[in-house]
């Protein structure tokens, strides 16, 4: 079982607050013990204020790597890119400086992309400072997607990404070919900050948390690794 702790909010600015604040020292602290610091970051509503509050922060940016927990296999500019939004929100200001690693390189399909971007992510130090993760009504994390196509291989590869074809669904919309960590890469981070909104989700999460079959739910796989740090943050 991996070692949780489960910090719940009363409302989503006080969720803000602290991530932020926990999110700069940890970067801090990653350019004062290892020279640099890593930042793996994923899409979505929860983290976006507290990109954009660490953006203007006056930290050492050009010491700090921010990459990608996992992206959709389309172009920067597509309205569905996770590359787009963490410009549009982290990389600003003084988080402008910031080392960025995409995942979505020129290669036609994510599988046919997985070696280089494995390259790129292994230029990173092996192991990150903070790992931030979301999960879906499914029970994924990351691009990890119940029972799909290249699942088992994300969940036992030593690799740092791997390729993904999800199976098609209200949560994955039409985009099923994806880039994403892998759950070595995950566990290699000093902390994961897993991000929760909303009661329903918080049911799921409750369920993963309880055990089961990890192919029905991917996130099983990282609250019961043994070696992880998680910080569950959830808010209403």
């Amino acid at each position: 079982m991996a070692t949780i702790v489960e910090k719940f909010f009363e409302n989503k600015a006080q969720l803000t607050e602290e991530l932020s604040s926990t999110l700069a020292q940890s970067l801090r602290n990653g350019i004062s013990q290892d020279g640099r610091a890593v930042l793996m970051v994923s899409g979505g509503s929860s983290p976006a204020p507290a990109y954009k509050h660490l953006s203007t922060l006056d930290l050492d940016w050009q010491h700090i790597d921010v990459a990608m927990v996992d992206e959709r296999w389309v172009e920067p500019n597509h309205e569905k890119s996770n590359e787009a939004f963490i410009k549009s929100t982290l990389l600003q200001n003084y988080g402008a400086k910031a080392n960025f690693i995409t995942m979505k390189n020129t290669a036609d399909t994510a599988s046919a992309g997985a070696a280089e971007c494995e390259r790129a992510y292994q230029q990173l130090k092996t192991c990150s400072d903070v790992t931030i993760l979301g999960m879906g009504p499914d029970g994924h994390t990351a691009s990890l997607f119940p029972n799909a196509q290249g699942l088992a291989h994300g969940l036992t590869t030593t690799d740092r990404v791997c390729a993904i074809n999800a199976i098609q669904s209200d949560v994955t919309g039409s985009i099923t070919e994806r880039m994403t960590l892998t759950l070595n890469a995950i566990a290699n981070s000093k902390v994961v900050k897993l991000l929760i909104s909303g009661e329903e989700k918080l049911t799921v999460y409750k369920q993963a948390k309880a055990g089961g079959e990890v192919n029905d739910m991917p996130l099983r796989a990282v609250l019961n690794h043994p070696t992880i740090n998680i910080e569950v943050y959830w808010a209403p």
